[in-house]
């Protein structure tokens, strides 16, 4: 039997979950996780994947100044037009696991999946894995309060429920050993026709053979939480669903992203002696924040939207017109005026923008921890990739400029509307009325970050950099490293593209620890 375990990612997003179980070595240093098959339907997703494919061709041997090279310079060039050429090996071998294209289950491309992955899987005798989230925008808080506002919505028509039913397909066709299955803590509470889905997605996923009624081997799961002791069961012996939730910020994440992950173990090879808690090991009680993650990366300044010329004389004017503002509106607090004064006065010299690639010239304090600093940094990149700032409207960074000094202050708490006086209230009929009260959001320096989510993509105001001299949201870069992408990872797209696929993604470093828990339970 083969040593190494191939893994199918599905819904794959830009790869975050398939980056953790990518990276992951065992006792021998060695990568025993291979991705053989990445489905993901979103185009510019797709191309991010490929492109860590394309990467990971060469672990263990030296990674080509080429891909530095692209990384700085290929926003006039695609990737394949790049690399096909003098690396077409890895180039074909990395389009092989990524489908060739992007693919979307529960289509048309439905036979095709299924083939490749028959066709990676052909004549593998070790371990097998699935990974992977169905998408989850019908099941979160979120997108079920969007969803109430759409006329004749209901959940039974939205086939966004029912992508699971092609997950668990794909565990009937491969009968992984173990699979990791990933979504937003809302799917605890959706239901439809009144019957609750992750108590019928539980039941499925036990048998998917049974369920279906497909007439396969009838392999059975046992369903496993990550992070709540095994043992710990209620009166009829079962997992309760909220057991289920893993909270990233006790394993070392720099944000409170709260997801539902369950583990499957075929039952004929779940160790008789397991309890526990399965990521005990990675338990913390230290916080990693925005102000240890993103103090080394370069200053930027924020531009400005629907104003021409938009250069850093308009910015400046900007800033001191809104300093105005917000200094007598931080009157309650002497050291809150103190560090607007000080981002008004430190507006000496144009920082820039950023954009695809920016130099590193070392004039930030490098504030990673040094396991952090291992996970994330790549002494090859002499920089800085998807660090650009956004544009925002004249009137939002005087009020970033308010919420960052205020944040700083209160204990990284943000500012709510009535903390806002009215020469910063924006020109919103629901403002007062208490649906918006946190509508901006300040990512604290010294507390755990809130949830990256894709809503990012829409506007910065939840995305708040806490730096008042910077007065802008966050770059994709920055939310990258909330989220743990290592800095060489580069996203594919544009900005809007970028966003959405940081902030739907698995961490990687979570990731890594889900598989170490997975390689620990194949290799027992």
């Amino acid at each position: 039997m083969t040593d190494t375990i191939k893994v199918i990612d599905l819904f794959a997003g830009p790869g975050g979950l398939g980056e953790g179980f990518s990276r992951f070595k065992n006792e021998r240093n060695s990568h025993p996780f291979k991705i053989v098959a990445s489905i993901e339907k979103e185009a510019s997703a797709h191309k991010t994947l490929t492109l860590r494919a394309f990467f990971r061709q060469f672990r263990g041997l030296t990674t080509p100044p080429e891909y530095y090279d692209y990384l700085k310079t290929g926003d006039k060039i695609s990737a394949e037009a790049f690399f096909s050429e003098k690396f077409s090996e890895q180039w074909q071998a990395a389009k092989q696991e990524t489908l060739e294209g992007p693919q979307a289950l529960g289509s048309e491309d439905h036979d095709q999946i299924f083939a490749a992955i028959e066709q990676a899987l052909d004549g593998h005798e070790g371990h097998k894995v699935v990974i992977g989230g169905p998408p989850c925008q019908a099941y979160s808080l979120v997108g079920r309060a969007r969803n109430k506002g759409i006329k004749d919505y209901t959940a039974e028509k939205d086939d966004r429920h029912f992508l699971y039913q092609e997950y668990l397909k794909v565990l009937d066709l491969v009968q992984p050993d173990i699979f990791v299955m990933e979504n937003v803590k809302g799917i605890l509470t959706a239901k439809v026709n009144g019957e609750s889905i992750f108590e019928k997605i539980r039941e499925d996923l036990t048998c998917p053979a049974r369920t279906l009624n497909s007439g396969r081997n009838e392999v059975e799961y046992e369903l496993l939480p990550f992070a709540h002791p095994l043992e710990d069961r209620n009166l009829y012996g079962h997992y309760r669903n909220k057991d289920f939730v893993i909270r990233a910020e006790e394993f070392g994440i720099p944000q409170a992203r709260h997801r539902v992950i369950l583990l499957g173990v075929r039952k004929d090879l779940l160790p008789k002696d397991l309890e526990g808690e399965l990521l005990a090991g990675w338990r913390t009680d230290v916080q990693v924040t925005p102000g240890k993650i993103l103090a080394d990366l370069p200053k930027l300044r924020s531009g400005l939207s629907r104003r021409n010329p938009n250069d850093f004389a308009a910015w400046k004017e900007n800033l001191s017109d809104g300093f105005l503002k917000v200094h007598p509106a931080l009157a309650f607090s002497e050291s809150a005026q103190d560090k607007a004064k000080a981002a008004y006065e430190s507006a000496t010299s144009d920082p820039g923008q950023g954009g695809r690639f920016v130099l590193n010239k070392g004039r930030q304090k490098n504030s990673l921890p040094t396991e952090l600093a291992k996970w994330y940094k790549d002494d090859k990149l002499i920089g800085f990739v998807n660090h650009q700032a956004r544009n925002h409207m004249a009137e939002d960074l005087h009020r970033y400029l308010f919420a960052s000094c205020y944040a700083a202050v209160k204990d990284g708490v943000s500012p709510r509307s009535v903390n806002y006086p009215e020469s910063l209230a924006p020109a919103h009929k629901n403002w007062k009325s208490g649906n918006f009260t946190d509508r901006f959001k300040v990512q604290a320096e010294n507390r755990v970050a809130s949830t990256v989510t894709s809503h990012i993509s829409k506007d910065g105001h939840y995305f708040i950099h806490y730096d008042p001299t910077q007065c802008r949201s966050l770059t994709v870069r920055e939310a990258a490293r909330i989220q743990t992408f290592p800095d060489n990872y580069f996203f594919e797209g544009n900005r809007t593209e970028q966003y959405v696929q940081v902030g739907n993604a698995v961490p990687p470093l979570l990731a890594i620890r889900i598989a170490a828990v997975v390689f620990g339970l194949l290799k027992s």
